[in-house]
């Protein structure tokens, strides 16, 4: 048998970027075996691949070995052929086969058919076939049958090609994904402290040269040092973004403590003045999770109820609920909205839905995106409900982790 060496490269090609040979059994090839060895009635049913110098069989029934030699395969002769499905009535009275050792010797391959696998380019990878030990032929329905299971076959291959590209995306991601990490902490780091010393050196200036400034000179400055601000916080924000991962993921974070206990340190840390009214929980309840990715969720949630608020009087209620499977929170507040048309958006990154805060400033919408990818992280949802100009509430969950004894 004669074959063009050009094709046969390329058909070799494409076998091989499948990345399927010598990989082991799968239940989906098996049951496609097994149904086509009983619609075809005959004990030994294969789905073979046809590699360089060999039959290697992905899946097979009524067979011990795992492939063989391809100068003697059926199958080869199978993909090179024109016809739909290769039938040998009585290979030991075929001129093609009757001195091929899987003919005469133990295998004892009588009957044969066997359908081409063909990929999406038209290349034959192999073939699915059955085989009998007596002289027989398959019934049109039998026939009709093979084939709809070999395209359940060429189906499977097309999955598992594109899980292996699913895959080779996944790690290029992840991959990239560390670099982004990595360069964003770098630079956060490196960064920090140059704005620390340009706030320290406004604030010199302005002690050292008050007398020599004017107003406009000292506008300058509190620009500049506002703009440092911002720039810190920013900085700041995308490194928490950037390191929830690692937040979320950190078991030595999981501790017991009282709901109560940890938004009294965060009123602290956030120094909430004597404008802002607190409601927290009837009841000061124990929990077990992860308080630093917990903290850092409230101090953006209620940093924002306090900053984007425009009333005389800033009112904030915090609750919580422990359910069996989940640790339910609630945030709401009396500030000025968020517009219907922003609620979907408000947790994508870099997207902001006011355009300054109450002290003027602009949000770099990072924080809302670093809380729900936390959220994600340890196994809950969160969600808005406002009205604009009246109120906001968030509601998020967590899942309850079992303490390990």
């Amino acid at each position: 048998m004669k074959t063009n060496p050009k094709t046969e490269s390329q058909r070799l090609e494409a076998l091989r970027s499948l990345d399927i040979l010598d990989t082991l059994p799968e239940q989906e090839y098996d049951q496609i075996t097994r149904l086509v060895a009983s619609i075809c009635d005959t004990p030994i049913a294969l789905i073979s691949l046809l590699d360089e110098d060999r039959q290697w069989f992905k899946s097979k029934v009524g067979v011990d070995h795992c492939e063989t030699e391809k100068k003697y395969s059926f199958c080869n002769f199978a993909i090179h052929s024109e016809e739909d499905i290769m039938e040998v009535f009585d290979a030991r009275k075929d001129t093609r086969f009757k001195e091929n050792p899987l003919v005469k010797g133990d295998v004892n391959v009588v009957f044969y058919a066997g359908i081409p696998l063909r990929d999406k380019d038209g290349y034959a990878l192999g073939t699915l076939c059955v085989i009998d030990h007596q002289p027989r032929t398959l019934s049109d329905k039998q026939k009709e049958g093979l084939k709809y299971l070999a395209n359940q076959v060429i189906k499977l291959f097309e999955l598992h090609s594109i899980n292996k590209g699913l895959k080779q995306t996944q790690k290029q991601l992840q991959e990239k994904n560390a670099q982004l990490r990595n360069f964003a902490g770098v630079v956060s780091h490196d960064m920090k402290m140059p704005l620390a010393n340009m706030i320290v050196t406004i604030d010199v200036l302005k002690a050292k040269y008050k007398n020599q400034l004017d107003k406009v000179g000292v506008d300058y400055l509190n620009n500049l040092k506002n703009s440092s601000f911002q720039l810190s916080d920013y900085i700041s924000n995308i490194l928490t973004h950037y390191e929830s991962d690692t937040i979320t993921n950190n078991e030595e974070s999981l501790e017991i403590f009282d709901v109560h206990t940890l938004i009294e340190d965060i009123v602290e840390m956030l120094d909430v003045g004597p404008d802002c009214e607190i409601t927290f929980p009837e009841e000061s309840i124990d929990i077990y999770t992860n308080r630093v990715a917990l903290e850092q969720i409230f101090l953006n949630l209620i940093g924002n109820s306090l900053k984007y608020n425009d009333k005389p009087k800033i009112k904030i209620d915090i609750d919580f609920k422990k359910e069996p499977h989940l640790y339910r929170f609630f945030v709401k507040d009396n500030g000025i909205g968020i517009p219907k048309d922003k609620q979907k958006e408000i947790f994508n990154l870099f997207t902001t839905a006011a355009d300054n805060d109450r002290k003027g400033n602009k949000g770099n919408g990072i924080g809302l995106s670093t809380v729900k990818k936390m959220i994600h992280n340890m196994g809950g949802k969160i969600s808005v409900e406002s009205i604009e100009g009246q109120e906001t509430s968030f509601e998020f969950t967590i899942e309850r982790t079992k303490k390990v004894s």
